[in-house]
């Protein structure tokens, strides 16, 4: 008997919950099939956790987040709380979690299955193929640093303005991150930045190019701005083996890489810490899609991108790529069968959110030897 791994399940709002809970499904599986065990803790967070606790996130669930080996989250959000103050709106729960545990590597792959190759808005032969990994940094820049904020003006208009600051350490880490996961894929990294505007993408170029010097040589680097590196992920996005960017820019083209897939239900992320002593890091893992409060509660969430985070979560967490693949090959199966979730398009039969797992349950108890 494996010995049990702890797992954070963090549903949050919207689709979150119903998406995890199909997910879950793979736990009781795994320990059935695998005798691969998880102790399981759930605790709210974003909006629920507001509405019960008037926080978004509490102590306690933080406290109990960083006690666990991995973090399971769903996503937060929705329109009504689009008036509450910034402080405690349902997405500084996942910025709290993603800062306190030092998650500084977000790792967003963008793979189109071939069943899904005419589900992109781009040509086949433009997608066909892709595998591609946006790799973002996720503790620094605009989204947390000083200052920042909104003052009247003497005039009585206002200004806003936040700040884009990276220093050399925090580069420097998610550089190497870069180097390691190329080594482990085709051998390019593609660095994205402002160079060409910004102080803070000079200072991301620089740094980058002396990493490459002192610890990459056998990597392929080459440095890319910005709105370019959108423009060639529609326009030839095959090019691409690692993207490495800041926090910002991360948060933009990975979203425009979803599209190439077909769509954003397709699309996992994990969110790695550094290696501690024993080479352990803290991770959380959740889709991109975000909580998609125009279909809750229909039953017709795409649960494959909730489905691909806990795959990535076996691989980066627990080093079970065996059991990862089955999974994966179980969504392939499912697809190929023209079963599609509304956002999918095309396909011979609509599928509710539970059809679409029974279907990658029924591949993966085929498929077990």
């Amino acid at each position: 008997m494996t010995s049990n791994r702890k797992l954070m399940v963090m549903p949050g709002d919207g689709i979150g919950p119903e998406v995890i809970n199909e997910t879950l499904r793979l736990v009781d599986w795994l320990a059935k099939h695998r005798s691969l065990n998880f102790d399981i803790i759930e605790r709210d967070v974003g909006g629920k956790s507001y509405d019960l606790h008037g926080t978004p996130l509490t102590d306690e669930a933080l406290a109990d987040a960083l006690g666990c080996d991995a973090v399971l989250f769903g996503a937060v959000g929705g329109p009504q709380y689009d008036d509450l103050d910034f402080e405690v709106k349902p997405e500084r729960g996942l910025l709290t979690l993603r800062k306190e545990l030092d998650l500084f590597a977000n790792l967003r792959p963008a793979i189109v299955f071939p069943p899904l190759v005419e589900a992109s808005s781009l040509k086949p032969d433009i997608v066909k193929g892709l595998d591609i990994m946006i790799l973002r940094e996720l503790t620094g820049g605009v989204y947390f640093a000083e200052p920042r904020g909104i003052e009247a003006l003497p005039d009585g208009t206002k200004k806003g303005y936040d700040t884009n600051l990276y220093t050399t350490p925090e580069i420097e880490r998610i550089g190497r991150v870069a180097f390691d996961l190329s080594r482990k894929r085709n051998g390019k990294v593609t660095s994205v930045e402002k160079a060409n505007v910004m102080l803070s993408g000079v200072l991301w170029r620089e740094v980058m190019t002396e990493l490459h010097k002192n610890e990459g040589d056998d990597i392929k680097l080459e440095h890319m701005f910005a709105d370019n590196c959108a423009m060639q992920l529609v326009r030839a996005p095959k090019q691409f083996d690692v993207i490495v960017c800041d926090n910002l820019f991360g948060d933009m083209l990975s979203d425009c890489a979803a599209m190439l897939t077909g769509s954003l239900g397709m699309l996992p992320s994990a969110s790695l810490g550094a290696p501690n002593k024993d080479g352990l890091r803290k991770a959380m893992y959740e889709p991109v899609h975000g909580s998609a409060p125009d279909i809750t509660g229909k039953g017709i969430a795409n649960p494959l991108a909730q489905v691909l985070s806990f795959t990535m979560m076996l691989r980066y967490s627990f080093d079970h790529s065996e059991e990862a693949d089955l999974i994966e090959d179980a969504v392939s199966d499912a697809l190929s069968s023209g079963a599609r979730t509304p956002d999918l398009g095309g396909g011979s039969k609509k599928v509710s959110t539970s059809e679409m797992m029974d279907l990658v349950m029924k591949s993966m108890n085929q498929n077990s030897v």
